[in-house]
């Protein structure tokens, strides 16, 4: 037999069991919060830690660290680049166990790119290539090409089945299209290039 409880007492019932629900309900929308602002992060680290691609041009995804700039003081020990933003920043070119590999020269004015560590709380530029030196129409046996200014190399044989459309610097090596070679020489008339495949060699035209 149910017991005739008086109303009062069932209002007290219904409204200790709706807080009881209500509480559950509160303590799930805020384990779902939770949650979701976990994987919120967990996607907004894994945006952050994905590596920067420079234009395609590797064949890994590897975050280039160059700096570019120009060359407004320097010399056999020092650079001083002053670079895009304003700031400026003063490299040594050599330390008590290494020299820089400086590959195109050191002229005021020109454009440079510049792969840098500490060592001993000065700057030292393990590889300093002239981007100025760079430019221009490079030949060797079956190639011919214009290094241009903005990233665009040109082809001048009609018979280069992949001909270079495209260059960058990414951590001291230069890629032309989808091949990267370390320079090993530029000079005034020259430019050899190296990758696992061999040595290139090019003259300037």
């Amino acid at each position: 037999m149910t017991p005739n409880y008086p109303k009062w007492t069932n209002y007290g019932m219904k409204q200790r069991k709706w807080n009881r629900n209500m509480k559950k309900n509160i303590k799930h929308l805020a384990i779902l919060t939770l949650l979701l602002g976990m994987l919120a992060g967990c996607r907004e680290n894994k945006q952050a830690a994905e590596p920067k691609v420079i234009g395609g041009l590797v064949d890994e995804e590897v975050e280039d660290t160059t700096m570019y700039g120009r060359c407004i003081d320097g010399g056999i020990s020092s650079l001083l680049l002053l670079r895009e933003d304003g700031d400026t920043i003063a490299f040594i070119l050599e330390t008590a166990d290494a020299m820089a590999d400086v590959q195109g020269g050191i002229f005021i004015g020109d454009k440079m790119a510049v792969v840098g560590e500490e060592v001993e709380g000065e700057l030292f530029a393990k590889k300093v290539i002239n981007l100025t030196s760079l430019l221009g129409k490079w030949t060797s046996l079956d190639k011919n090409f214009d290094i241009k200014d903005n990233g665009v190399v040109e082809s001048h044989l009609t018979t280069e089945s992949n001909p270079y459309t495209s260059w960058a610097i990414v951590n001291g090596r230069l890629a032309l299209s989808t091949d990267t070679f370390d320079i090993l020489t530029l000079g005034h008339d020259s430019l050899s290039l190296e990758n696992k495949n061999g040595i290139y060699v090019y003259k300037r035209k």
